[in-house]
């Protein structure tokens, strides 16, 4: 990438991109070879584009072209290309987005510095409480039948949990759990993560066929540009891939039309799935 200044936000591109290299086993040189497609992360397109600024000596030009894929450059001072922020339209549109849930300033921060990642961490504490009260092993593992856990949910305020049994998966993918909170029996119904991840795999894209688009890496399709029926050009962007808190853009290397689409939004992929079947020009 150049002469580049290695701290945040800088390391986390290269992260990004040594994430991607080591999940789709690219070398430096394919990287560099500008006849070797690569799907290059949100990130090093973002950075190349100039929204970090100017590294001394500028950036590696060949590189730098074949990451934007004819994209034009910034060459200012980033800062002086954003428009001024209304902060009080921010924070309604934050407090709309939390609903019932209380946000302070430094939800606001938080909020007006990493957006997406604040809405998606404000998502899960609504769908799920303040599980960071949690301790660390049930956090990550969960609990085992007949273990017992007390959980401070505010200062002073303690319940105590204790895990019955755990019911058989049914034919949704759900299971029933039962606990006691504070002595009192309680059940509730969760999906079993297990037996859905053993649900039918998508088919796999076929190594070398330039009509179809494989997933890079393992992920979530964060955005689809593209509908079936709809004519792409060389460099177009047709999707993006949400994967370890980076996104990766996928576009068309050739002329065509999008004849299936395999995927929507929210669905999760795994390495070399058929995201998108193309009729080529």
């Amino acid at each position: 990438f150049g002469d580049i200044v290695k701290v945040t936000p800088t390391s986390k591109v290269v992260g990004d991109m040594a994430l991607v290299m080591v999940a789709q086993g690219l070398t430096r040189a394919e990287v560099e070879d500008p006849e070797v497609d690569v799907a290059f992360p949100e990130s090093v397109v973002g950075m190349m584009r100039g929204d970090l600024g100017q590294p001394p000596g500028g950036w590696p030009e060949a590189l730098q072209r074949k990451v934007l894929k004819g994209e034009p450059a910034e060459t200012g001072r980033p800062g002086a290309l954003m428009p001024p922020a209304d902060l009080g339209a921010l924070r309604a549109a934050l407090k709309a987005e939390a609903g019932d849930t209380e946000v302070d300033n430094e939800d606001f921060c938080g909020y007006l510095m990493y957006p997406k990642v604040f809405t998606d961490y404000l998502h899960r504490h609504q769908d799920y409480g303040p599980v960071r009260t949690l301790p660390t092993p049930v956090f990550f593992y969960g609990m085992e039948p007949r273990q017992e856990i007390s959980v401070e949910i505010d200062p002073g305020k303690i319940i105590e949990i204790r895990l019955q049994a755990v019911g058989e998966t049914n034919a949704e993918g759900d299971v029933r759990v039962f606990f006691e909170l504070n002595g009192q029996p309680r059940t509730v119904r969760v999906p079993d993560r297990q037996a859905r991840a053993m649900a039918p795999r998508r088919p796999k894209a076929e190594a070398g066929n330039p009509a179809q688009v494989a997933a890079p890496m393992p992920g979530v399709i964060a955005s689809v540009s593209v509908s079936e029926g709809k004519a792409v050009q060389a460099g177009d962007l047709m999707l993006t891939i949400e994967a370890m808190k980076m996104e990766t853009g996928l576009y068309a290397d050739r002329p065509g039309v999008v004849k299936t689409l395999h995927v929507a939004p929210g669905a999760q992929v795994d390495s070399k799935d058929l995201l998108v079947e193309l009729t080529l020009d």
